[in-house]
């Protein structure tokens, strides 16, 4: 099976929850190995959801203070249009409403 790459913020908060979850759920297979790289990688999944999310909740912010796309871009160590792309109002309310409760 292939899988396309996430695009959207949302698809990649989504993304990453879909595979936090699958690590839950994963029974680890009895054939002797140690698992504990594995547990690492569902550990940076994890964190990588979380950092994204906080990524996106402090554009938003930094939005809504009044802060232009070119400084937030210098923040994210991208291009204004690449940063306002990603983080622009529909992906920032995306994200506002992919928080859990």
């Amino acid at each position: 099976m292939v899988m396309q790459v996430p695009r959207t913020m949302q698809e990649i908060i989504e993304h990453a929850d879909e595979l936090a979850q699958r690590f839950m759920d994963m029974e680890p297979a009895d054939n002797g190995r140690d698992a504990t790289a594995l547990a690492a990688i569902s550990r940076a999944v994890i964190a990588r959801a979380e950092a994204e999310q906080a990524i996106a909740d402090a554009v938003h912010d930094a939005r809504r203070d009044g802060h232009s796309w070119r400084l937030i871009s210098v923040w994210l160590g991208t291009s204004g249009e690449a940063a306002r792309q990603k983080y622009g109002e529909p992906a920032a309310a995306e994200s506002k409403t992919a928080k859990p409760a």
